[in-house]
């Protein structure tokens, strides 16, 4: 719904992307309306001649379904479907069945299904026709009213249960973190706008075979897969769930475990599509989000990708713009070691070499090196071992004792 002139190009975009939204989710788009009005109806969301104007256009176009752009109450969400005579769902409810049909996890399942029932408990109520739209495991029938106080009580219940297996998820996934850091190698995530080239970036320095779609939200199960960027040097680099406009508050908060991954991180990546025309619009959604899950403060390297789509004079614009950004293209390979230089610098992993000596009996000291860096070379002097090691910046204070 635009509400002025200087909102139509925001609203035409975020139009645009809700189009891309219902072709993920398996729809076929045959048209859409855009409204301008100084205030929501209530009753309706868009008004009663609007409505009737919908209903005409659904007929001429035989649309079976129609889709709002943004989040309708309950009574509105009846109102509209009662009058125009079909399917009506919102924009979080389309991005609800999205993620149910990708999540493949136990974790990502438990997730969507935390924030499905978060979605349908108040609208639970009438003819109760959301519940069969939803799934989760609820039923494929409606309650009538006469029901509807004992299903409340039990989509409560279900809600309390998938919680404490969320909570049993997020320790599980606390103990592997902790097995990472003790493994030495810091960790990077990945973070951006969904469809923005992540899984393909990560494909690129991890020569994994993660999957890659124009469609949205085509990850949404967290990846850890190791990175090197120079000889001696990894990260452990993390691909997470895209961030969108207008991401639904419960998504975020279902989705709040797997997205400490980007808490615990040391370093995120900001990857933006550098060919969008909505760049800032999308950076700040993924800003927004950041904020909101307590991410804001990490370290963070702009990537712009997706150089290779620019016009001819863009990408010098766009640096110029962003000194502290990296531009690439994940797709062609362009930039991927200045990519790499800047991840090290950030994690100070600039490689130094020194000379340490351990005792011959300190094979744990002795093989932590070998884990840390790259060995140069090993000597045995009687009790004394001198090894010439390249040591990350970063780790250098935990060997000072050993220094020769």
């Amino acid at each position: 719904m635009s509400r002025g002139p200087k909102h139509r190009i925001a609203t035409e975009a975020s139009i645009e992307e809700l189009g891309l939204l219902a072709q993920s989710a398996g729809a076929h788009v045959t048209g859409s309306m855009i409204q301008e009005r100084p205030r929501l109806d209530p009753a309706t969301f868009i008004g009663k001649g609007k409505v009737a104007e919908v209903a005409r256009q659904a007929d001429d176009d035989d649309a079976d379904i129609v889709v709002f752009d943004d989040e309708l109450s309950p009574v509105q969400q009846r109102n509209v479907e009662k009058e125009v005579g079909r399917k009506t769902v919102d924009r979080t409810q389309l991005i609800l069945d999205i993620f149910a049909r990708r999540a493949r996890t136990r974790e990502g399942r438990l997730q969507v299904e935390l924030a499905q029932l978060d979605y349908m408990l108040p609208r639970l109520g009438g003819q109760g026709i959301l519940l069969s739209r939803l799934g989760g495991g609820i039923g494929t029938r409606g309650p009538g009213e006469t029901k509807l106080e004992t299903d409340r009580r039990r989509i409560r219940q279900r809600i309390q249960s998938v919680r404490r297996e969320i909570d049993r998820v997020r320790r599980s996934r606390h103990t592997r973190r902790e097995a990472r850091l003790r493994a030495e190698a810091p960790v990077v995530a990945l973070v951006g706008y969904t469809n923005a080239g992540k899984s393909t970036l990560f494909n690129a320095l991890t020569h994994a075979t993660a999957q890659v779609s124009d469609q949205l939200f085509m990850t949404l199960d967290p990846l850890v897969r190791r990175a090197r960027l120079a000889p001696g040097l990894d990260v452990l680099l993390v691909d997470t769930v895209g961030f969108i406009q207008k991401l639904p508050h419960s998504l975020v908060a279902a989705f709040r475990a797997t997205l400490e991954e980007v808490n615990e991180a040391d370093l995120l990546l900001h990857v933006v599509d550098a060919s969008a025309e909505d760049l800032e619009e999308r950076e700040a959604a993924v800003n927004t989000v950041l904020k909101e899950i307590g991410a804001a403060e990490r370290p963070t390297l702009t990537v712009l990708n997706k150089s290779d789509r620019l016009a001819p004079g863009r990408p010098r614009a766009l640096q110029e713009a962003r000194t502290e950004s990296v531009l690439i293209s994940a797709a062609t390979g362009d930039g991927l070691d200045r990519l790499k230089s800047g991840i090290a610098a950030c994690l100070d992993l600039a490689p130094r070499v020194v000379r340490l000596r351990f005792r011959a009996d300190d094979s744990r000291g002795i093989s932590g090196i070998y884990g840390a860096g790259r060995v140069v070379t090993h000597e045995v002097d009687g009790d004394l071992v001198t090894i010439d090691v390249e040591l990350p910046e970063r780790l250098l204070a935990r060997y000072t004792g050993h220094l020769a």
